[in-house]
């Protein structure tokens, strides 16, 4: 069962880098999977749900298999560098009504990273959990608008 349903996300995937999602269908996944409509239900209520769940699991990979980074600049490289990964998945995301969930998650990635940063630095240690909450949010809004910056300069550019 559990291969099944990661199965489905990995199709997701590959058909997110190849078409809109607003263009993806249930059809075209379980086509692609070789399964039937119904496992598919089993799993996920629809693509709305399985985009989520994608979105998140991608998101605890990214968390969980970054080691150490020694800077800020490190973590900024890092993110880049796994968003480049699914790039034309992402910009298909971002230009999908489901963008905000999409932004959503990519700021709590953001803050994850930034958090596990700044939790080993021990210069850190010594500031107010206020001050701490107001650097990991600074520091996550740069971040994410980094990459935000980037990915519309990759939709100007895909649309020349």
């Amino acid at each position: 069962m559990v291969h099944t349903k990661k199965i489905i996300k990995e199709t997701f995937w590959e058909i997110l880098e190849e078409k809109p999602y607003n263009k993806i269908t249930v059809q075209d996944i379980v086509n692609r999977c070789q399964v039937n409509r119904n496992t598919f239900y089993y799993h996920f209520q629809d693509i709305p749900t399985l985009m989520i769940d994608s979105i998140e699991d991608w998101m605890a990979d990214v968390i969980q298999k970054y080691g150490t980074l020694e800077s800020p600049a490190d973590c900024l490289t890092y993110m880049a560098q796994e968003c480049m990964k699914r790039k034309k998945a992402f910009l298909h995301l971002f230009r999908s009504v489901q963008k905000d969930i999409f932004l959503s998650r990519l700021n709590e990635m953001g803050y994850d990273i930034i958090r596990t940063y700044v939790d080993r630095i021990e210069e850190y240690e010594q500031i107010s959990k206020e001050e701490k909450e107001v650097l990991l949010k600074s520091y996550k809004c740069i971040f994410v608008g980094s990459l935000l910056d980037w990915l519309v300069l990759v939709v100007s550019h895909h649309h020349q």
